[in-house]
């Protein structure tokens, strides 16, 4: 599992943790049970403060991605998919609205926004 910080990226660096391990979850490359780094040792690798990372993996913790078993680690919870997947298509709504919006700003039809569309999924 990598993880890349960036600070030139604007979010700050415990997002950028989170959500690259939240992404490594969902896709699968974290499988459940997966013991994660410790907090210590990923902070060291990272070269970021240990409370840093501590609250990546609390924001985790939080939302079910990963559980804590005192005394052994940080670990993969058991996910549920179906659950995720609508999370995601609430996002995918919210911005095919704004996208609609500012189609219509533009003088834009739908089927030109899904040639648009289709063009970027061919890059």
């Amino acid at each position: 599992m990598d993880i890349i910080i960036s600070n030139a990226n604007q979010k700050p660096i415990y997002e950028q943790i989170y959500t690259q391990m939240k992404q490594h979850i969902i896709a699968g490359t974290l499988a459940e049970g997966d013991a994660l780094p410790s907090i210590r040792s990923l902070a060291k690798d990272l070269r970021i403060s240990v409370i840093t990372t501590k609250r990546a993996y609390d924001e985790l913790e939080q939302e079910g991605f990963i559980y804590t078993v005192g005394g052994k680690g940080c670990f993969v919870a058991e996910q549920n998919k179906a659950l995720i997947r609508e999370t995601y298509l609430k996002q995918i709504e919210a911005k095919m609205l704004e996208i609609l919006q500012l189609g219509e700003t533009c003088g834009l039809s739908a089927e030109e926004l899904s040639e648009m569309l289709m063009l970027l999924k061919e890059e």
